[in-house]
């Protein structure tokens, strides 16, 4: 759950409802900005939310929800524990001086709730690993050099592209200084499945970013298969020094060595929507509607209606968590039957594990606050069925594309390319930051950077 979704909620009738927050961690990343903060354009800081600068009426409880009992109306919660273990010294653990963090199991304790919303977010998988201190000694072969410089982005959409776009930028603006003999044999690739990048946006704006990117370099590789991702150097390569490699095996391509591999396409389900929710067992009347005539619901089995292929949750258009029978088969569509299904009154579920049946959209935080705040209006009313269903505003749709030029497609089709939507682009995720605090610091680092460059320190 991000914070752009917590805000909402929180501000809902402070003075009669009490919001309870259980999270994992004590702060939420702007995730639009967190390309720029990988490549050291801003500071990590600068795009994250402290969950405890609550508003009035809120608690929060640092911790992982385990189980929901859905009939009873209580979540299990297990308390974070961290145990910072003993740490070996730089000699005996080969100069590796760093702390040793191993997770202890917190206790358990149980939380009631009227209404409950599930906005866990998703997990996606990185590989990243430096190259550039490796590259220059003058022991590495050229060879490997070439693979240490080798940046490959496995995503073909907007995190993709700027991401590759602001490595771009931090390579021919600030390490050129200090290596400027490695900047020839550098290369950044995006490998995406789909036959075009950016398939969201029209032809025009899409067919703009992809010869941009191509005047700077940046390869785009579509319809490729990514098989597997390993560390080490290709089979073909001389495996004594691996030099921190890893070997990208594609289908088109076979082994590619890279010094770097961000994957950033796809998500995967929380692993509290993958497994606790799904124990729901016993029908619970007192809170569900049944959308089909089913004798005895209470003598049946029941689990939450999924995505078939997310395994997302699926909601009605006021997001409210659907269960099926378990263990029944569905009837098909040519049979004409009605599927037998019932809703959950007070249990609702937003952002990346929510799947909307009657009209699907991508998993963005520009959706995922609209619906927060949705919800959070939605809920003043009592009879939540009274409020129209939730409709998508498409503000627009951005993309940096390095060197100050950015694209968008903002709604009726109006585009903008160039340095006016990289104005709009940074103009826009700034004034869509939380915190006051953040708002102030992001144009001072941006400023920062462009007088001084980025510092490329590792700490």
């Amino acid at each position: 759950m991000s914070l752009v979704r917590l805000r909402p909620l929180t501000r809902t009738r402070p003075e009669e409802i009490q919001t309870v927050v259980i999270s994992p961690g004590s702060y939420f990343a702007f995730t639009p900005l967190l390309a720029s903060t990988a490549v050291g354009t801003l500071e990590f800081r600068n795009t994250l939310e402290s969950v405890r600068a609550r508003g009035k009426g809120v608690e929060f409880f640092q911790g992982w929800a385990d189980d929901v009992n859905f009939s009873q109306k209580k979540i299990q919660i297990e308390e974070k524990h961290v145990k910072r273990a003993l740490r070996v010294s730089g000699n005996e653990a080969g100069g590796n001086d760093h702390p040793v963090i191993a997770r202890k199991k917190g206790k358990t304790f149980q939380l009631d709730y009227d209404k409950l919303v599930i906005a866990v977010g998703c997990y996606s998988q990185t590989f990243k690993t430096p190259g550039f201190e490796t590259a220059s000694c003058p022991t590495t072969s050229e060879k490997l050099r070439d693979q240490l410089l080798n940046f490959a982005v496995v995503d073909g959409g907007p995190t993709g592209v700027e991401f590759a776009a602001e490595l771009f930028d931090l390579c021919h603006e600030d390490l050129k200084k200090l290596y400027p003999n490695l900047i020839p044999h550098i290369k950044i690739s995006i490998y995406d499945v789909a036959n075009k990048i950016l398939p969201m946006l029209d032809a025009s704006l899409a067919n703009y970013a992809i010869n941009l990117l191509k005047r700077d370099g940046i390869q785009i590789k579509t319809e490729n298969h990514i098989q597997s991702l390993q560390p080490g150097l290709p089979s073909s390569t001389d495996p004594s020094n691996d030099g921190g490699c890893f070997t990208l095996i594609t289908k088109e391509d076979g082994e590619v060595g890279v010094g770097m591999c961000v994957w950033s396409t796809g998500l995967m389900m929380n692993p509290f929507v993958q497994a606790a929710p799904d124990d729901v067992h016993t029908y619970p009347a007192t809170s569900t509607t049944l959308c089909a005539d089913i004798q005895s619901p209470s003598d049946k089995k029941w689990s939450l209606k999924r995505h078939p292929r997310s395994g997302g949750l699926l909601v009605d258009d006021h997001f409210r968590v659907k269960l099926v029978p378990r263990n029944e088969s569905s009837p098909s569509s040519e049979e004409g039957e009605k599927v037998p299904e019932a809703t959950l009154q007070d249990v609702f579920a937003i952002g990346d594990v929510s799947v909307m049946e009657k009209s699907q959209l991508p998993a963005t935080a520009q959706i995922a606050n609209q619906e927060a705040k949705w919800l959070g209006k939605a809920t003043n009313n009592e009879n939540l069925s009274e409020n129209v269903g939730f409709n998508f505003k498409n503000l627009g749709v951005m993309t940096y594309l390095g060197n100050m030029k950015a694209i968008m497609q903002a709604e009726g089709g109006t585009e903008f390319k160039g340095r006016m939507a990289w104005m709009i682009w940074r103009g826009a995720y700034l004034t869509q930051t939380v915190s006051w605090m953040n708002k102030l610091l992001i144009p001072i680092y941006w400023s920062i950077n462009w007088i001084f460059g980025r510092d490329i320190s590792r700490f």
